[in-house]
């Protein structure tokens, strides 16, 4: 017993410093220092308004022709869904892989059929996460002219709209630049007369 008392004393001192203490105080330095980020980055329509249209961080599963498409997601075709983030795992000789970026392939092809550029890897691919937000910039110059024909504006206004969007890699050389779908489409809808 008197090896077991102080054993048993340690890991409820642990518990209560490691599983509440820490984690409380944590969680209240973020609410104070970075309040959006701490919130999950939501993005209210409206600014400040009531309804929730998304998270910075998580993409979503987009396939209306008149919005800009983010990356395929390991959840599709429901919703993107955080509590089920994950790739695929799939190597890139698997059947499966490849019927899934034919099919993409396909759509984007069958909304704009003029466009004979080659598609960008990250449209018919998922992220690591399979939640990925944001696309690269070829991505996105490779959407433009099929948003613009649909939406009725100007291919210029459009890459205004890929331009403002566009977000340079951390601290200027970690990453590469990438294009935030979902704030695309909700400026986009702003642009749209």
């Amino acid at each position: 017993m008197s090896t077991l008392r102080p054993a048993i004393v340690s890991f409820l001192f642990l518990s209560v410093i490691t599983g509440l203490a820490y984690p409380l105080l944590i969680t209240g330095i973020a609410q104070i220092t970075m309040p959006h980020q701490a919130k999950g980055s939501l993005i209210r329509e409206n600014g400040l308004g009531e309804q929730i249209v998304g998270s910075e961080l998580i993409g979503q599963n987009v396939e209306d022709p008149k919005l800009f498409w983010g990356r395929l997601s390991a959840t599709s075709p429901a919703p993107a869904n955080a509590a089920n983030s994950g790739g695929s795992n799939l190597s890139a000789g698997n059947p499966s892989l490849r019927e899934a970026a034919g099919k993409r392939i396909a759509a984007l092809r069958a909304f704009d059929p003029g466009n004979t550029a080659l598609v960008p890897v990250d449209l018919v691919t998922s992220s690591g996460s399979g939640l990925d937000p944001h696309i690269s910039p070829a991505s996105a110059e490779y959407q433009v002219p099929r948003i613009a024909r649909l939406r009725g504006l100007s291919e210029a206004r459009v890459r205004e709209g890929v331009a403002r969007c566009t977000e340079a890699p951390q601290l200027g050389f970690l990453g590469e630049a990438r294009v935030n779908v979902l704030k695309l489409n909700l400026l986009l809808a702003k642009l749209t007369p």
